[in-house]
């Protein structure tokens, strides 16, 4: 009966070292199935970060191309209006020229017509001259000794040398102001075609700008009453009634606004959640988490004593709102309560059997419970 005893002992000592070493096989797959998934949520962070930071980048990069284009559109109104001053001196100056050349055509007209009647009054007092004289009009001049004299010489002197003054007062046409000012035209419409451009490439960045703004601010104010919806469930859960909930405060000089938490437990005015106690606090910041993960769930949250501060009641509606949430997300909770280890599904410890040497013990409830289920029946069937 003795060796029986010892003989089922045994094989009961090596089931257990079969199913300790199962288990432990279990664990280290289980390990590294963790240490696979926070690779990956380390990589998939790594990624958001970057991408953050190439959207900060890139607002950054809009707004440095907003200064510089209208740096740029500065100078070129600079240089537009410039070249529309230059081009309306121009255009006076070519004015007076036009008008001082129409002047000039005129006279040239007029003198012209007054040497073709001086040349048809010679041609007729010539014809004249030997029709009624027969005679040349130089052989007359020859013949006499003075033609003009006194007055008469002084007036014609005077004459002549007007006209000759006057003429020689018109001095040389400038041909080239026509072309000079087709290409001071040509260039005005190239500057002018230039600053559309660039204004038209202010209003699409600034449009963008806005834009990016607008859903921002869109995705924010959805978020944010979301959010604080589930903030003030999460609270009145977690406190058993009172009232919680978030606040935008005022913009500061850049027009961002900061974000206030209001809080009033049970019994109490409402007030700061810098004003609140410490266990206060931790229900306060559970519920502001809960509220965020209800509103954008995460496959795991890692929870290092939060409950600490609690209270017995206080740790029972915490260990209830996780259990509701276990659903969609797996909770690593670091703790020393009692409570709070009782429901979780698997429990890791930390224990010293030899002094100087820990050693990680694990525990899965549901698979003890099956475990324990047999030996309780085996042990009955022995006592009977």
């Amino acid at each position: 009966m003795f060796v029986y005893h010892v003989l089922e002992r045994l094989a009961g000592a090596e089931a257990v070292e079969h199913r300790i070493a199962e288990e432990f096989a279990q664990a280290g797959e289980r390990l590294s199935s963790l240490r696979q998934q926070h690779a990956a949520l380390v990589d998939e962070r790594t990624a958001l970060e970057s991408a953050c930071e190439q959207l900060a980048l890139q607002a950054e990069n809009l707004r440095q191309e907003k200064g510089r284009l209208e740096e740029s559109k500065a100078i070129l109104e600079q240089e537009w209006e410039e070249s529309r001053r230059r081009a309306g001196h121009v255009e006076e100056a070519l004015r007076g020229k036009r008008q001082s050349l129409d002047e000039l055509r005129a006279e040239r007209g007029q003198r012209q017509i007054e040497k073709a009647r001086n040349d048809a009054d010679r041609d007729y007092l010539r014809q004249t001259c030997v029709a009624e004289l027969n005679a040349q009009p130089e052989e007359l001049m020859a013949q006499e000794a003075q033609l003009l004299a006194g007055e008469e010489l002084i007036a014609a002197e005077t004459n002549y040398n007007e006209m000759k003054a006057r003429v020689e007062a018109m001095g040389p046409v400038n041909m080239m102001a026509l072309e000079e000012f087709k290409e001071c035209e040509q260039r005005e419409g190239f500057l002018r075609r230039e600053r559309d451009d660039l204004v038209q490439s202010i209003e699409n960045t600034q449009l963008t700008i806005t834009e990016l703004d607008q859903v921002s601010r869109a995705k924010f104010e959805e978020a944010f009453n979301i959010i604080n919806r589930h903030f003030a469930v999460a609270f009145q859960s977690l406190f058993g009634g009172g009232t919680g909930e978030m606040r935008l405060g005022e913009p500061d000089s850049s027009g961002e606004a900061g974000i206030d938490i209001a809080a009033q437990p049970p019994g109490k005015r409402l007030q700061n959640i810098l004003l609140l106690s410490g266990g206060e606090k931790a229900l306060t910041a559970l519920a502001l988490l809960i509220a965020v993960f209800r509103y954008q769930p995460s496959p795991f949250c890692i929870l290092d004593e939060v409950d600490a501060p609690l209270d017995e009641a206080n740790v029972g509606r915490f260990n209830k709102m996780l259990a509701d949430m276990c659903a969609q997300t797996q909770f690593i909770v670091v703790t020393h309560n009692r409570r709070t280890m009782e429901m979780g599904s698997v429990l890791y410890g930390v224990t010293m059997q030899e002094p100087g040497v820990s050693k990680l013990v694990s525990v899965k409830w549901e698979e003890a419970a099956a475990a324990a289920e047999p030996k309780t029946a085996k042990a009955a069937s022995n006592a009977a």
